[in-house]
């Protein structure tokens, strides 16, 4: 793409920005800022207070004369909207998101991130070490002002900005941010640049659907969830980790496999290479779940520990997935 990864604001076309946050791995998101005539739109908000202020701070050289009058969440993952309380106090700002991505920005969903990093055992351990940079405490669930299902044309400053619901996949309520003049779409967490994808909701069929979605788009630069800024090579390849695992633990699944043995046996192959290869866990529990409507995978407190226990954090004890 020829942009420079680095941490801050970097622009990717007329209007558009992205600020950055490598490396990118886990609570290291990228937002994203859209402007038209006298006004900004910003896409997703940090993992903490004190980082959001950091962007906000760092925004201000093309906050100018625009300032951020629309936020618009992806997704509810906490990296992605616990800072929205930080942009809510600045002033009259309309927070949207789609209606499923709403009902989970809760104060709870705050509360029990904050408590994973207390846990005891592996589950702690392994989320005190990935959460380290960021706290949890004095947050205040902020959500939207405004939610929507389906798609919804916003104008910003006379500029036409698309969100697009594309969940669930990698959560229920996941929306595309699609600037059509400038050909740059902002898809929070249905692409991972340089990390493995993680299906928290699924199926990942519909996670496939949203990637062949931007493919079939006229888009030249798509600015993700986590990593550098890429085109659609990069989307191409979150879609085919997801065609691979489907694919791998399906074929497990009908030799009658357990969860379990399924996920220490698939090879990873070309994807060995990803960070975060751990997230095989959660994804092969989702594609079982899809497989076996009788099934229900374990609750995120085991599946933390089992993603740690793959990245070398530990074993798993009093709690295998079954």
């Amino acid at each position: 793409m020829g942009l420079s990864y680095d941490k801050g604001l970097t622009a990717v076309a007329d209007g558009c920005h992205a600020w950055m946050q490598p490396d990118g791995s886990w609570g290291w998101s990228n937002s994203g800022l859209i402007q038209g005539a006298g006004t900004s739109l910003l896409v997703d908000t940090l993992f903490d207070l004190e980082h959001t202020r950091e962007m906000i701070a760092g925004l201000e050289p093309v906050l100018a004369g625009h300032p951020i009058e629309i936020l618009v969440n992806t997704h509810s993952d906490g990296d992605h909207y616990f800072g929205n309380e930080v942009v809510a106090a600045g002033g009259d700002v309309e927070i949207i998101a789609s209606r499923a991505a709403a009902e989970l920005m809760t104060q709870e969903n705050v509360d029990s991130l904050a408590a994973l990093t207390k846990a005891d055992g592996l589950t702690g351990e392994f989320a005190r070490e990935i959460f380290a940079p960021f706290t949890f405490e004095g947050i205040t669930s902020t959500g939207p002002t405004r939610v929507f299902e389906g798609e919804l044309t916003l104008d910003v400053g006379g500029r036409a900005v698309e969100l697009i619901q594309v969940g669930p996949a990698h959560t229920p309520g996941d929306t595309l941010v699609h600037v059509p003049d400038a050909k740059v779409i902002y898809t929070g967490d249905i692409v991972f640049v340089g990390g493995t994808p993680i299906v928290w909701a699924g199926p990942a069929e519909r996670w496939i659907a949203a990637c062949d979605r931007i493919l079939d788009m006229d888009v030249d630069i798509v600015v993700p969830g986590h990593g550098p800024v890429t085109d659609k090579s990069g989307v191409q390849g979150v879609r085919d980790y997801l065609t691979y695992i489907i694919d791998e633990a399906t074929k497990r699944y009908h030799d009658g496999m357990t969860v379990d043995e399924a996920i220490g046996s698939i090879d990873l192959g070309r994807f060995s290479s990803l960070p975060e290869h751990g997230r095989l866990a959660q994804n092969v529990i989702r594609v079982y779940e899809a497989l076996d409507p009788g099934f229900t995978g374990p609750d995120r407190t085991v599946v933390f520990a089992k993603i740690g226990e793959l990245e070398g954090f530990g074993v798993v004890t009093g709690g295998a997935v079954r």
